[in-house]
């Protein structure tokens, strides 16, 4: 029987997390299970948490949305630990990716019955960021404006606060010229946003990147050029389907290691929480993360 140990964040959506954490702690225990609960203080601190969990050879839980699941499972890449979600964030968009399953008694199973599957995840080096490791996307541009606006609206939540946040952001945006290299390769044009995607979910429940497989070891890297603002708002509908690909404005190219620079100041993230401005590199890590799924 495994034993498992959750990490929550009480600091982000802690009543939701806590709520869903212990509908499921309940079928675990039911089953025969071991659980114990950690409360951590900050995503550095979750982080630690988890790393210690995962040397002691318990099944690490996130309890929670992108952010913490992002900075947990970034933790354990690399390490052998085995990985596991519990759900209860606002996007929750690499656990959809992975497909799984929404209500507590479907977690449960996963958790007690799931088979572990090697997933890619992504190393993120910049000024500000030494080999931090994430696992759904790399962004920058229009989306991380939006997200940051989203991430400190007080009145909104869930898919509202995105769409605010994105509207805010591109009010006021101005077309950047980038240049991204892929594995050498170099792509220079103007526009809204790049984004390196493992995952092909990003922005609660959007599908930038349609194709995108977590274990091919490749990242789907989506360009968005420049194009009229109302066009752009029509191509941002398309994201919940992913038919914006199709657009000539669209270019999406694969690649282990991503070079993204800008001629000014943009703003980059990373699953929902990481926050800075370019130049970034993201490079997959094939096969570095052993989830339950």
């Amino acid at each position: 029987m495994r034993q498992f140990t959750a990490v929550v964040n009480p600091t982000a959506g802690g009543a939701t997390s806590a709520a869903a954490l212990h509908k499921v702690a309940r079928l675990l225990r039911e089953a025969g299970a071991e659980l114990e609960t950690e409360y951590s203080r900050s995503l550095p601190h979750a982080r630690e948490l988890a790393r210690r969990a995962g040397e002691r050879g318990r099944v690490v839980l996130a309890v929670g949305g992108d952010g913490i699941t992002g900075s947990i499972g970034g933790a354990l890449s690399g390490t052998g630990a085995l990985f596991g979600m519990v759900p209860a964030g606002r996007g929750n968009d690499f656990a959809r990716a992975l497909g799984l399953p929404g209500d507590p008694d479907g977690v449960a199973r996963v958790l007690l019955h799931g088979t572990p599957r090697a997933v890619d995840t992504i190393e993120v080096t910049s000024s500000v960021h030494a080999g931090t490791v994430v696992l759904g996307s790399v962004y920058a541009g229009v989306d991380a404006l939006a997200n940051l606006h989203a991430n400190r609206s007080r009145m909104l939540r869930g898919s509202a606060s995105y769409y605010a946040g994105a509207l805010r952001a591109i009010s006021t945006w101005r077309p950047v010229r980038y240049r991204i290299t892929v594995d050498g390769r170099d792509h220079a044009y103007s526009g809204y946003t790049v984004v390196a995607a493992n995952s092909s979910y990003y922005g609660s429940a959007r599908r930038i990147a349609p194709e995108a497989r977590l274990d091919d070891g490749l990242l789907d890297v989506v360009m968005i050029r420049d194009a009229p603002r109302r066009l752009f708002f029509a191509l941002m509908k398309e994201l919940d389907t992913g038919a914006h690909i199709h657009r000539p404005q669209v270019q999406v190219v694969r690649g282990r290691e991503i070079r993204i620079e800008a001629d000014r100041d943009v703003p980059y993230g990373a699953d929902g929480e990481i926050e800075a401005v370019l130049p970034v590199t993201a490079r997959v890590l094939p096969g570095a993360l052993r989830v339950l799924c």
